[in-house]
């Protein structure tokens, strides 16, 4: 009977532990959700300071920032028109605000560059699409007899339309790589501070 009693004693210490380990796991999912607001409302509002709000011990501290970090890293992307460009912007200075240090204002910086670069070659490349198009569509033309006839406009041909997705995919895949390990980065020096 004491052997009983005593493996259900290590039952219950054991249920005991996983219980109070359930609820740190608990209190730490709340915190970095709580982060993850502080984060959003940053992005909402136009003077939030969240410096402020980062004044807690270190342990609770560290889950605000992975949490406000984890929205500020998402709003961190490939332009897909000028409308990002705030957003981005905002998002950067919101990571500062997480821990400044020289490294992570210049792996900001080049993560800037990045998504500048990608701008421009987008711009560059849809331009010479459009202008190769335009010329196969008047030459197109001439062969048919139709002329100088106003014809269709090269973005709304199948084929612009076709390599113009491949182009992009390209893009997107060849930037966004570079991107995505600047961020990895930007995780790690807020990580560690």
């Amino acid at each position: 009977m004491a052997e009983i009693r005593s493996t259900m004693e290590m039952v219950l210490e054991r249920a005991a532990r996983l219980e109070a380990r359930a609820d740190d796991s608990l209190s730490e999912e709340t915190t970095i959700q709580d982060g993850m607001r502080l984060g959003a409302n940053f992005m909402r509002e136009d003077e939030l300071d969240i410096r402020d709000e980062l004044d807690r011990p270190k342990g609770e501290k560290a889950l605000l920032v992975k949490g406000a970090l984890s929205v500020f890293l998402r709003h961190i992307q490939l332009p897909r028109d000028e409308d990002d460009t705030p957003s981005i912007d905002k998002a950067m200075r919101g990571i500062l605000q997480l821990g400044e240090s020289s490294e992570l204002v210049s792996l900001l910086g080049e993560a800037k560059k990045i998504m500048e670069q990608f701008d421009q070659h987008k711009k560059q490349i849809l331009a010479q699409l459009k202008e190769q198009f335009t010329q196969q569509i008047a030459m197109m033309q001439q062969q048919s007899g139709q002329g100088g006839a106003a014809g269709l406009a090269p973005e709304n041909h199948p084929k612009f339309v076709e390599e113009w997705q491949k182009v992009t995919t390209q893009l997107n895949e060849q930037y966004g790589e570079a991107l995505q390990k600047h961020k990895g980065f930007i995780a790690q020096i807020i990580g560690n501070s």
